[in-house]
């Protein structure tokens, strides 16, 4: 396995060891001690799937009162994933990296709790899985506006299909309470 840190602390790429042959592959996709090792946390209780069509865009969601960190790989198709660092009073606020997860890389992004998570589906309908490090709460969920100019996430979409409340959520240098706060 091979683990390759970002630029944003905690935010971690991960590519498994694939072993293939004329029947198909094989990879362990999730691994407790080695992703310990890596970094990750030791302990996920949940995980969801979702299926998009080509131009969707789901995000930018955060959590505040269960932050959620996200362990995310793609089943079938390909996304840009981006995570982006909204902790109050961190270093790298504002700051978002993206990376082509695909059915084909087999590679995973590790998001942690603290951090906005998006993604775009540019080609072909696509299944997206990951792991969550805390339950889903409705009530909790909140997001900052895809095309926030201060981010200026580079989106393989210009007109993505949004749900309502991705079109309209405010972007993050807007004067707001709700987000997280950094912690060293």
């Amino acid at each position: 396995m091979k683990v390759t840190r970002t630029e944003l602390d905690g935010v971690v790429i991960i590519e498994p060891r694939v072993f293939e042959d004329g029947r198909g592959f094989f990879f362990e996709s999730y691994q407790a001690e080695r992703y310990a090792a890596a970094g990750l946390p030791e302990r996920f209780v949940q995980d969801n799937h979702s299926h998009s069509a080509v131009g969707t865009l789901r995000g930018l969601h955060y959590q505040l009162r269960r932050p959620q960190g996200k362990l995310v790989r793609v089943l079938q198709g390909s996304v840009l994933d981006v995570a982006v660092d909204i902790r109050r009073g961190s270093p790298t606020f504002g700051k978002w990296v993206g990376v082509e997860l695909s059915a084909a890389n087999k590679r995973q992004l590790f998001i942690p709790a603290g951090f906005a998570h998006g993604f775009c589906v540019p080609t072909e309908p696509t299944d997206v899985e990951y792991k969550c490090t805390d339950y889903y709460v409705g009530d909790d969920q909140h997001g900052v506006i895809w095309n926030d100019p201060s981010l200026a996430i580079r989106w393989p979409v210009a007109e993505p299909l949004l749900s309502d409340s991705d079109r309209g959520y405010a972007g993050l240098t807007d004067a707001r309470e709700d987000l997280p706060t950094f912690a060293d």
